[in-house]
């Protein structure tokens, strides 16, 4: 585990923001100037003027992604705010640079549902009204941290009405990265996903889109659970999401749903699992606690319970192995999308993208990733399930995975992938794996 941070350093870090502009081209003399605004950008105006493809060739809407939330449910702390949800932006952005080479921008949204404080229901319309006025600016749309039930209006309507990727991370990034790790457990543990009880506690966004991957991917024994206990079909509460995954049986709350479960799966609240319910799973479980920033159970207790019998263990924090973090999803995810010019990001790129995530943890560990993470396993283990984000292959191979099935599925214009490949592998050779920004 890596050493706690204090406070006052993670404020330190975040003065001034973790984002601003990068010039892609020179602005140092006259004519420079002349080219970059007038008169010479009457030219490239009149271009897209006359031919709207050419949007993509002469502005940066290629390469940029908006990351668009209204607060309403930020990380695992719930309804704060578009204004509180700035610095999860930011950190959206960071990691589309940093890892996909995808520039990302924040896109707050405060539309001042209550007098005096930005907090409250989604207003669904009102959130598709404003990403449909500002979507010519970019090639995709990152929707981030917008409540259930909301979220899956917002981002089936907005996948109908725009011509560009739209994804909500929280949904399917989460799903992606989730599917992955539930792969790579079943080949540990040498089961087949048919045959693993799963059993899933929250029935938001993520829980609701991690059940729909597990199944589409062979999972059949899939539980799901909210605040009320198990999503059973004799409740007369349930939404139309939930009730397209409403289970039978005779469990009721989640300590009976767990009981014999191969594998929890939480995107839920922290410490809602106790050591008992881990004691009461099925022989070597797999436990992915993944609310943030306070995981179901802490993995610490887990140990204690489990004593010398093998489990998996994961949490969606960067300070303990295994991290079940959409940061392996949505930077690669839109990289392919953008590259291969997809209108959309459907399920047969995700289940590519997830595929291809799980292959990746099966190869041998490269040494940067070893001296980087000291104490890891070189390969495929309880402790190393799923890939690091700092594993540079993630950048060739899952954009290849997800323009190859973008092209497959006819989301994308045909193009020869293989060579895709080829020029993904140049592009990180040649640019700078750098993380903070020039002194």
């Amino acid at each position: 585990m890596t050493a706690p941070i204090d406070r006052d350093e993670i404020l330190s870090y975040h003065l001034g923001g973790k984002v601003g502009l990068r010039l892609t081209k020179k602005l140092s003399d006259l004519r420079s100037l002349c080219t970059a605004y007038t008169p010479g950008v009457a030219v490239p105006v009149r271009e897209i003027a006359s031919d709207r493809s050419t949007l993509w060739k002469y502005t940066a809407k290629a390469n940029l992604v908006g990351v668009v939330s209204d607060g309403t449910a930020i990380l695992g702390l719930g309804d704060l705010g578009a204004e509180a949800s700035i610095p999860v932006m930011e950190g959206k952005a960071v990691l589309f640079k940093a890892f996909g080479d995808v520039d990302g921008w924040p896109v707050p949204l405060n539309f001042c549902r209550r007098e005096g404080k930005n907090t409250g229901p989604t207003d669904p319309q009102r959130v598709i009204d404003t990403v449909c006025a500002l979507a010519p600016m970019y090639g995709g749309i990152n929707l981030e941290d917008i409540a259930a039930p909301a979220c899956f209006e917002i981002e089936d309507r907005l996948e109908q009405l725009l011509d560009i990727p739209v994804f909500h991370d929280d949904q399917w990034g989460t799903a992606v990265i989730t599917l992955a790790a539930v792969k790579n457990y079943a080949l540990l543990s040498d089961r087949k996903l048919p045959d693993l009880r799963i059993v899933i506690n929250g029935a938001g966004a993520a829980g609701i889109r991690i059940a729909e991957m597990l199944k589409a991917s062979g999972a059949e024994a899939v539980t799901l659970c909210d605040t009320k206990g198990v999503v059973h079909r004799d409740r007369t509460d349930l939404n139309a999401k939930k009730r397209e995954h409403a289970a039978g049986g005779t469990a009721r709350s989640l300590s009976e749903a767990i009981r014999g479960a191969h594998v929890f799966i939480g995107v839920s609240v922290a410490d809602c699992v106790k050591s008992e319910d881990v004691a009461a799973m099925a022989d070597y479980p797999a436990i992915y606690a993944m609310s943030n920033p306070d995981p179901e159970i802490r993995p610490e207790i887990v140990a204690e319970t489990m004593g010398n019998r093998p489990y998996v263990m994961a949490t969606g924090r960067s300070d303990y192995p295994n991290q079940v973090n959409n940061v392996l999803g949505f930077p690669f995810l839109f990289r392919g999308a953008l590259d291969s010019g997809s209108r959309l990001i459907n399920l047969q790129m995700k289940l590519a993208a997830a595929n291809a995530l799980a292959d990746l943890a099966r190869e041998p560990v490269p040494q940067q990733l070893l001296d980087l993470y000291p104490g890891m396993p070189d390969a495929l283990d309880r402790g190393y399930i799923i890939p690091k984000p700092f594993d540079r292959r993630l950048f060739i191979e899952v954009p290849y995975a997800v323009a190859a099935a973008a092209v497959a599925s006819g989301a994308a214009p045909r193009m020869d992938v293989e060579a895709y490949r080829l020029r993904l592998a140049e592009r990180d050779h040649a640019r700078r794996w750098v993380l903070t920004p020039p002194s």
